[in-house]
């Protein structure tokens, strides 16, 4: 799930990454891949990305030689804030007051991951809703109390203050951007270049619980690619523990241990996720897309989107579609 208010304006071109000593590679070179390589037969300008730091800064095992100081990211109009190593320490001091300068100047403000830190050290976080990774929720709202925590979403947009999730849920983030700025068409193109999902449904505690093994060795190996071809079709969990081979109580543990839910709730999220693909993808009717989606009609489809989403499916099918 994820929260966010509509767009503010036209997109803001200059994209200031900042870059100082004790910053995580992965969240700095995921949002420089993003917003430094335009897609193929863009129809309008691109992002200049600029990374803005003090001398060179060792960001995770690389030095790494910024283009600019921090100053330079009160002329920007979007700031991305990576994530930092150590949360236990205060934000450097000169980033936090470069950042909040460049919120006073008017520049949109992101931070993905642990980044979300220097923004609640600035102030900008206080009275907004706000996320980081899940392991560091508890101790963002106990050291900035004025901040309103949500452990449970992938990224918040407040507008001109955004803050994101642990790791892939930067990507999130930095790809609900260009969806903002350039329409979904584009980040479509974007996410695809990428090989990741153009939007995620649900929030970040599903992440939290040990994911879905990458190898074919779990005990579920073959039954979840089993209920992907047949999400049409009213399946009940009795249904897959007899496909399975496994009684109800087993096949339960098993989907705890694997996805970190139930079977019920893992089958419901895997529909969901069917409905929004056919959304975003096809012109298909909301009863189509309901029968299609395993959901039976179009209003128990309406119920559950707007409940693990937060919007209707017509909504989110004008959002999603260019």
């Amino acid at each position: 799930m994820t929260r966010t208010i509509p767009d503010m304006g036209s997109f803001p071109r200059s994209v200031a990454v900042a870059a100082t000593e004790g910053m995580l590679h992965f969240e700095l070179s995921l949002a420089y891949e993003v917003f430094g390589s335009a897609p193929a037969a863009l129809p309008g300008p691109w992002y200049d990305v600029t990374v803005c730091g003090t001398d060179a800064v060792r960001v995770g095992r690389f030095l790494l030689e910024p283009d600019c100081g921090l100053d330079r990211l009160a002329h920007a109009g979007t700031v991305i804030v990576p994530a930092l190593a150590d949360v236990d320490q205060d934000p450097p001091a000169e980033l936090v007051e470069a950042v909040r300068a460049a919120h006073e100047s008017g520049a949109r403000v992101v931070s993905l991951c642990t980044g979300a830190f220097v923004l609640a050290a600035a102030g900008l976080l206080d009275g907004l809703s706000a996320t980081t990774h899940w392991a560091h929720t508890d101790d963002l709202a106990a050291r900035y109390p004025r901040v309103k925590v949500d452990p449970d979403v992938l990224y918040v947009d407040n507008g001109s203050v955004l803050t994101s999730a642990g790791k892939a849920a930067a990507m999130d983030l930095c790809l609900h951007l260009v969806r903002r700025d350039h329409g979904p068409a584009v980040a479509n193109v974007v996410a695809r270049r990428l090989v990741v999902p153009p939007h995620r449904a649900g929030g970040q505690a599903q992440f939290v619980t040990t994911p879905v093994p990458a190898q074919d060795g779990h005990p579920l190996a073959e039954l979840l690619p089993w209920v992907m071809r047949r999400l049409d079709q009213p399946l009940t969990v009795e249904d897959l523990a007899r496909q399975a081979n496994m009684s109800s109580r087993h096949l339960a543990r098993h989907f705890r241990s694997i996805t970190g839910t139930t079977p019920l709730q893992w089958l419901l999220t895997q529909r969901i996720r069917r409905a929004q693909e056919l959304l975003e993808a096809t012109d298909d009717s909301i009863d189509t897309i309901a029968s299609a989606a395993g959901m039976g009609t179009a209003t128990t489809l309406r119920r559950h989107f707007h409940r693990a989403i937060g919007v209707p499916p017509d909504a989110y099918r004008r959002t999603f579609r260019a």
